[in-house]
C-alpha cells in the first residue's frame, strides 16, 4: 500500500523551544534511554531498539523527558544528547531545489509531452528519473552530498524518503529501479559510518533489508494501515512508527494497546510543528 510522505517543507532551525507536556492518559510516560553526548557515532549495526524517538522534521526543539532519539531534517542540527536520525529526500526533489534539478533535465522524470512528473500529493516535488544506472549514479552523487553532510554534522543515521516514488511514475519506473538507487544510498551511508533507514514501502518485505542493506525502518501510520507486523517481521525492534492526529484509528490508548505496534510508537500533529506552537502534539506509548 502506498503511503503519502508526511513532512513539512518549511524547515526551521529554531532555538530551544518551550515544551508542551505530554498529557494523554496511559501514554504520558516514555521510557528513558538518552545517550551521552560524549559517545562517538556508532558503527553500522547498533541501532537502539529500546528508546522512543521524536519526529521533528518541522524544526528542532528539546524533546520531552524520556525521549532517547530524534529525527530531524538534514538542514537542521542534531543534538549530541540524543540518538539522531537525518531526514533526506532521496527519490524526489525538495521544493527549494526544484530549479537545481531542472538544470539537469534528464534526471527529472517527464511525461509524453516532456513535462516533469510530480508527486500529486506534494506537487512542488519533482520525481527523479531512476530508469538507468547512469542516471542513478548521478542522482546518488547529488543526494549523497546530503548524506555526507549528515555524517559531518554528527547525525547517527539517515532515513531516505520517497522510496515508493516509482508507484507515482505512471509506470515509467519499477521497484527494481528504486532498489538499485537505494542500494547506492546504503553504500554511501555505511561508508560514512551512518545507519540507513527504510521509509515506508512495507511492500518490499525482506528485500529492503537483504537486497538494499537497510538497518531499520521508519513507518508512518503502520497501525492505521495494519502494517506494523510487516515491518517488525523484517527489522525486529528496529522500527519507529509515527501515527497522526488527523487520521487516528481509534484512540491513541488503543493504538498503544496493540501488541503489534513497535516499541517506539508516537502520536504527532500532521504538520510536525515545534513544541512552542499551540497545535503541537507529541505523545508516546508507555512501555
Amino acid at each position: 500500500m502506498t503511503r503519502l510522505p508526511r513532512r513539512t517543507h518549511q524547515l526551521i532551525a529554531a532555538g530551544t523551544a518551550l515544551l508542551l507536556a505530554v498529557t494523554a492518559a496511559g501514554c504520558s510516560t516514555v521510557p528513558s534511554g538518552t545517550r551521552s553526548g560524549a559517545e562517538s557515532t556508532p558503527s553500522v549495526g547498533d541501532f537502539p531498539t529500546d528508546v522512543v524517538f521524536d519526529y521533528q522534521l518541522g524544526g528542532g526543539y528539546e524533546p520531552a523527558a524520556g525521549v532517547g532519539g530524534v529525527a530531524r531534517d538534514s538542514t537542521d542540527s542534531p543534538d549530541p544528547d540524543w540518538y539522531s536520525i537525518c531526514y533526506v529526500n532521496g527519490f524526489q526533489s525538495q521544493p527549494a531545489d526544484r530549479e537545481a534539478w531542472l538544470a539537469e533535465p534528464d534526471l527529472v522524470l517527464t511525461d509524453d509531452d516532456g513535462e516533469p512528473i510530480v508527486d500529486e500529493n506534494w506537487p512542488d516535488e519533482l520525481i527523479f528519473d531512476l530508469s538507468t544506472d547512469f542516471r542513478r549514479a548521478r542522482i546518488a552523487e547529488r543526494v549523497g552530498a546530503s548524506i555526507t553532510r549528515c555524517a559531518q554534522a554528527g547525525f547517527d543515521a539517515v532515513e531516505i524518503d520517497n522510496l515508493d516514488s516509482y508507484t507515482r511514475s505512471d509506470g515509467r519506473l519499477t521497484v527494481e529501479d528504486a532498489i538499485a538507487l537505494a542500494t547506492r544510498y546504503a553504500d554511501l551511508a555505511h561508508d560514512a559510518g551512518l545507519l540507513l533507514g527504510q521509509k515506508n514501502a512495507a511492500e518490499l518485505g525482506t528485500r529492503g533489508r537483504d537486497d538494499v542493506g537497510f538497518d531499520f525502518a521508519v513507518a508512518e501510520e503502520c497501525h492505521r494501515f495494519d502494517e506494523c507486523a510487516t515491518y517488525t517481521e523484517v527489522y525486529g525492534d528496529a522500527v519507529l512508527d509515527i501515527e497522526y492526529t488527523d487520521d487516528l484509528r481509534g484512540t491513541f490508548d488503543e493504538v498503544c494497546a496493540d501488541p503489534q505496534v513497535p516499541f517506539s510508537t508516537i502520536l504527532r500533529d500532521r504538520d510536525l510543528l515545534t513544541a512552542d506552537d499551540p497545535a503541537h502534539v507529541f505523545e508516546a506509548c508507555a512501555r
